[in-house]
């Protein structure tokens, strides 16, 4: 019984039997039928880039954005239900503009990142609230340099220099892992992620995605921005080549 949640999957603050929490685990699921989201940090910043999927050919362009701002020097990649993602970015929002009004300076992403994840364990405790929907990845400039972090639904955080979230997490980060993401600046890395993004794109089940790519570092003076206009789609055509040369190898192996 406990082995498909029977019984057991009722309440956020019920463990089964061999000590599952299972609402946690449907809100994984959430995340994994979100487009694949990607961070990478390189020697002077950090990259993210998202598939944000199209569902609908009436959709406006640019609109229900998956890469937003939290401070100046903050910016946050969702997988996952977007409406709780957007309630968390808000969180982060006043959690910044709190520290700032208190301390006279930007917040600290390690010390935002282990707020936020305090803030998402605390929505797994409760039988009155369910586990939001969503990873997040936090990516940011500070007196440490470039900072990247992940916050998966549970409330547990991680640093890394490469991660991946969304349906094809497993794919991106095998190809994250083939970069010297330490050696790379910002301006190679938005080349690399866009690859990235295209490359994981599942084009039989979702046939058409829009790219969302940000940057954060020295590149930028500190501040999240989101890449220039120019430079994306010198990023896209860099990832559709790619992809052509991969497909043309292919070919030739047969």
């Amino acid at each position: 019984m406990s082995s498909i949640g029977t019984g057991y999957d009722l309440s956020a603050s019920q463990f089964s039997p061999d000590g599952r929490v299972f609402q946690v685990e449907y809100a994984q699921k959430a995340v994994e039928n979100s487009g694949t989201a990607i961070s990478i940090r390189g020697r002077d910043g950090v990259v993210l880039g998202v598939e944000k999927l199209v569902t609908s050919k009436l959709y406006e362009k640019g609109s229900n954005k998956r890469i937003l701002h939290v401070d100046n020097h903050v910016g946050v990649a969702i997988a996952g239900l977007l409406a709780d993602g957007r309630h968390l970015i808000e969180t982060m929002r006043e959690e910044a503009s709190n520290y700032r009004n208190s301390y006279n300076s930007p917040i600290p992403i390690k010390y935002l990142t282990d707020r936020i994840s305090m803030y998402m364990h605390a929505y797994t405790l409760y039988s009155a609230v369910r586990p939001f929907g969503c990873s997040l990845l936090i990516s940011g400039y500070d007196s440490d340099g470039p900072q990247m972090f992940m916050v998966d639904p549970s409330g547990i955080s991680h640093g890394y220099f490469g991660c991946a979230i969304g349906k094809a997490k497993q794919n991106a980060k095998t190809e994250i892992e083939k970069i010297k993401t330490r050696d790379l600046s910002v301006r190679e890395l938005v080349k690399e992620v866009a690859k990235i993004i295209y490359l994981v794109h599942d084009e039989v089940k979702d046939k058409s995605f829009e790219l969302e790519l940000s940057w954060v570092g020295e590149i930028t003076g500190g501040k999240h921005e989101f890449v220039p206009k120019d430079i994306q789609a010198e990023a896209e055509k860099y990832a559709k080549e790619a992809m052509k040369e991969s497909d043309d190898e292919e070919d030739e192996d047969l």
